[in-house]
């Protein structure tokens, strides 16, 4: 780097350039414009600019040499290593940690902090609590172990992580919000379209006690669970969450966290859009109010006779672009499994006005009687066993289809039971393959209404990732607080995720992106800086490029690592 005079008519200002040579060709390139010879001449209390501005490139070639020097390390096969240094370092978390402070999440620790006596610092817990759920998720111990494996070490003890737990567990409504209304500085957030749903999460316990009750656990375990209901918006990003206990009617968990959100986070216009288990008359009349409405899944099995049989005749289906009518029951299947057919009407009753909208796929009945016929299977195999007993089945069980039979021909009790397939229940369950069913107090088209309620797998990936790749459950918490807690940092870790996968134009699927974030591991020379021991990939190349910043040279001067760790919290 050298300095260069430019002289005008007025001034003559003052840049450090750097020579270039590209494509066969030499030129220049400004690397930083230092000012003006009269500026400078001010800023320097009448000392030569020149003279300064030559010091001072000086200099920025000598660092710059020292960074860019061959580090030799030297080894020897006899000595033995320090006891108790630690030299490899996790620095995955750096990506999420950019999330964390564009998110402001390090100001909300700080705003919380002033209302409480506490001398810990709840940024670090926090942060830490957040990374090592997306990463090395596991108890808060092991937690706080894993939080020693960051390129920044903590500076906290396990006891002040429980205390935390504490805190955040009081301020979850504040946290909310908070994170709300950081994520729109953030990223443009589509409101205009709620996803919501409800799971729950089971407790290695027996006996109930507050929040922890029995009720219909979705891993079907006879334990004790605790529910929640879960906010999502147009892009998948979470936005909000409850936790009731696990005895709780999912039907009425959907309306106290939505007016929560009409207060809290100011919306009033949007959609809201849920699967049939939440779809209650008096959720569809609470989101057919001022600017907001409902796409619902809605049972065909569950309509009134005369819809029911409306939905499944074979005449009167429509495709998209085309003006005739279809009767599907004459269709070519072959040439129109790619295809979607619908029917809509509108329908009033109980002072609620909908419209039912009812679709048919070819593709969509081949998969369900692949379902079924893998059901048919393990059924018929169970009854080969011959068993003395069948547990009791749920609706989506293989063993609905085995029918016990318990008396002789005659009427008498027999004395064992005999077990058959039931096919009536077949039969009755294959009248409904291919066909799906929603209902909307919108007055869009009905491709347009089909396509927004396709997107609730969203929502359900969203729990998946939680109880998978974050191992939110089995929850081994007892205390009401600690658990509110818990969840917590786990819906803050997943709105983390979430706005990454954002970042990287979802080009990478959930464990490319974990896996490729706990495996960007750094070796620590002493003195020197850091040698990245992960592979270079396409997931790291991407990473790199949407950052800004490269954590991929042959070595990492400590420097550098420095102004990257600085980056990240900007």
């Amino acid at each position: 780097m050298r300095l260069n005079i430019v002289k005008s008519k007025n001034a003559q200002s003052l840049y450090v350039i750097r020579s270039t040579y590209e494509n066969g060709r030499h030129s220049s390139k400004i690397v930083e414009k230092l000012g003006t010879y009269d500026e400078l001449l001010k800023k320097l209390n009448g000392n030569d600019p020149i003279a300064w501005a030559k010091a001072y490139i000086a200099e920025l070639n000598t660092i710059e040499k020292a960074e860019n020097r061959e580090v030799i390390v030297k080894y020897s096969p006899s000595k033995i290593i320090s006891k108790d240094q630690q030299h490899s370092f996790n620095g995955g978390y750096l990506f999420l940690q950019q999330i964390y402070h564009e998110l402001n999440l390090h100001k909300v620790c700080a705003e919380i902090s002033k209302k409480y006596k506490f001398t810990f610092d709840l940024d670090a817990v926090l942060s830490r609590l957040l990374y090592g759920r997306v990463l090395f998720p596991s108890s808060k111990l092991a937690t706080y172990q894993h939080s020693s494996k960051f390129i920044e070490q903590h500076n906290f003890d396990l006891q002040h992580v429980y205390r935390a737990l504490e805190v955040i567990s009081k301020e979850i409504d504040f946290i909310q919000s908070s994170l709300y209304s950081n994520s729109l500085k953030l990223s443009k957030r589509n409101t205009g379209i709620l996803y919501y749903d409800c799971t729950n999460y089971f407790f290695e316990i027996e006996q109930e006690d507050g929040l922890k009750q029995y009720g219909a656990s979705k891993e079907h375990r006879p334990n004790p669970i605790i529910q929640m209901g879960l906010f999502m918006d147009g892009d998948g990003i979470p936005l909000a969450f409850n936790l009731n206990s696990g005895n709780t009617n999912e039907q009425i968990t959907l309306k106290p966290l939505e007016e929560k959100i009409l207060s809290d986070f100011k919306l009033s216009k949007f959609v809201v859009c849920t699967d049939a288990g939440l779809a209650s008359e008096s959720n569809r009349k609470f989101n057919n109010k001022g600017e907001r409405a409902f796409i619902t899944t809605q049972s065909i099995k569950k309509l009134k006779k005369h819809l029911k049989e409306w939905s499944l005749d074979s005449k009167g289906w429509h495709l998209s672009g085309h003006d005739k009518t279809y009767d599907i029951s004459s269709i070519d299947e072959d040439a129109h499994k790619d295809y979607c057919f619908y029917k809509e009407r509108w329908i009033k009753e109980n002072g609620l006005e909908q419209k039912l909208i009812v679709t048919y796929s070819i593709k969509y009945k081949n998969y369900q009687r692949q379902i079924r016929n893998s059901q048919i299977e393990r059924a018929q195999k169970t009854i080969d066993t011959n068993p003395t007993k069948i547990s009791k089945s749920n609706q989506n069980d293989y063993k609905r289809f085995i029918k016990k039979t318990s008396c002789t021909p005659d009427g008498e009790i027999a004395d064992t039971s005999v077990y058959t397939l039931d096919t009536e229940t077949i039969l009755n369950e294959e009248i409904y393959d291919g066909f799906y069913a929603v209902c909307t107090n919108l007055e869009d088209s009905a491709l347009d209404i089909i396509k927004i309620n396709q997107r609730r797998w969203e929502i359900e990936e969203c729990f998946r990732i939680m109880k998978s790749e974050f191992k939110a459950r089995p929850v081994y918490l007892s205390r009401e607080d600690r658990i509110k807690a818990h969840f917590t940092s786990c819906f803050i870790s997943l709105v983390l995720y979430r706005l990454l996968e954002k970042k990287l134009d979802n080009r990478f699927t959930c464990q490319e992106i974990i896996n490729g974030l706990k495996e960007m591991n750094f070796y620590e020379i002493e003195g020197e800086g850091y040698i990245p021991t992960y592979t270079r990939t396409d997931f790291t190349d991407v990473l790199h490029e949407t950052y800004g910043f490269r954590t991929d040279y042959q070595i990492i001067k400590k420097t550098q690592m420095k102004k990257i760790l600085n980056m990240t919290k900007k």
